[in-house]
């Protein structure tokens, strides 16, 4: 097979997978070795196992991560690049279309917009049950949860939520040093420690200096990718986590409404792919298909950096006990951040009656018991908030 085979066949499978699967980054990460390690044999069990451990590791979109270093070990830095075009833009695309479909014909008042903002509480309330139960099943992780929480209610700015996140590591460097953690090995993968170098000094470069940058030029558009690079390059836990970030970087500044926000959320909800495609939505809102596009590159910027910056070095990384230990208490603080972001916006501007909250009861009950598709439970909330304007 030649080179340009194989970039074309990344191309054919990625698109495929993000045409098709829903349900958020672990059903992707089922879809994905479903599709890469046991259809087409690409890499080991154990070699995905080691991949997916990585970027579980690293903050960003973990299946989109995946998705990157599955590309990159089939046919290098291109691979990488063309699997994420693949995964991704599909529900890029939706989105974008979904902005200018609700501004042409002007739907943020219909009662279905409604509805989606009710599926939005069912889908974060259920991620904040998984992710409390495999985060935070001790009760010194269970206390970080409960100041992260009242820190960033409390405090409702982005400078606390880093801040949160740096503590949280510091205490769990502290705390969890001793406790047993599994073992990786590493995941080989065709690209050098310079190259790895390069990369992770440009992350942190950009992430300390776009802020600066923005300051000083004041442009829109600098600020506007300032804000989604911060955004992609603080959030560990899912792509729910996204959330509280772009919430603060955009809603308070005008940039872009409440009203708008919640329901773009729910949107993303029933199209495929990662979650953190929610950025094009809110790009496109604030500037037309180009500010999508830039805003989608903004957030997966970090994401490329971060996993071409560390495989590279994942073998000794991954043995690290300490930087284990202190991921285990930011695993924690983001908990208690998703439950801050529940309440505020997402529970008070969805929830206004008895009647809101008996929906959004059953969304969640036919996404948490009844493990229906997530993208049937956005269509039934769009239909319920329409018929919640008949009564």
């Amino acid at each position: 097979m030649t080179y340009f085979q194989k970039l074309l066949e990344i191309l054919v499978v990625s698109t495929k997978l993000g045409l098709t699967s829903f349900g958020g980054p672990i059903a992707h990460l089922g879809y994905f070795r479903e599709e890469y390690v046991n259809k087409r044999k690409w890499l080991t069990d154990k070699a995905y196992a080691d991949l997916v451990a990585l970027c579980q590791f690293l903050p960003g979109p973990a299946s989109s991560q995946v998705g990157i270093g599955i590309g990159v070990s089939r046919a290098g830095t291109l691979g990488g690049f063309i699997s994420f075009i693949g995964f991704t833009m599909p529900s890029v695309l939706a989105l974008i279309l979904f902005v200018f479909l609700a501004n042409q014909f002007n739907v943020m008042d219909a009662g279905f917009i409604q509805g989606l903002k009710l599926t939005a509480v069912a889908v974060v309330a259920h991620a904040i049950i998984g992710m409390a139960a495999n985060l935070a099943p001790d009760l010194k992780r269970k206390t970080i949860v409960l100041f992260s929480l009242l820190a960033t209610l409390l405090i409702p700015h982005v400078l606390t939520q880093v801040s949160v996140i740096v503590i949280a590591g510091i205490i769990g460097w502290i705390l969890f040093k001793g406790i047993q953690t599994t073992q990786t090995e590493s995941f080989s993968i065709p690209l050098s420690k310079t190259v790895g170098a390069v990369c992770l000094a440009l992350f942190f470069i950009l992430l300390a200096g776009l802020p600066f940058l923005a300051t000083w030029m004041s442009s829109t558009w600098i600020s506007m990718i300032d804000s989604f690079y911060r955004s992609g390059s603080l959030v560990f836990g899912g792509g729910h986590v996204v959330l509280p970030l772009l919430e603060r970087e955009f809603v308070p500044t005008g940039l872009i409404s409440e009203e708008s926000f919640l329901a773009g959320y729910g949107a993303a909800q029933a199209v495929p792919g990662p979650l953190f495609t929610f950025a094009a939505y809110i790009g496109a809102d604030m500037a037309g298909w180009t500010g999508g596009f830039i805003a989608t590159a903004a957030i997966f910027l970090p994401a490329f950096l971060l996993i071409f910056g560390t495989l590279p070095f994942w073998s000794s990384l991954s043995q690290n006990k300490q930087m284990k230990a202190a991921l285990l208490g930011v695993n924690a603080a983001v908990v208690g951040i998703l439950i801050s972001a529940f309440y505020q916006p997402i529970w008070l501007s969805a929830i206004g009656s008895t009647i809101d909250f008996a929906l959004a009861a059953l969304l969640f009950f036919m996404l948490a018991y009844w493990k229906l598709p997530p993208w049937t439970v956005v269509v039934a909330g769009a239909i319920g908030g329409q018929l919640l304007t008949l009564l």
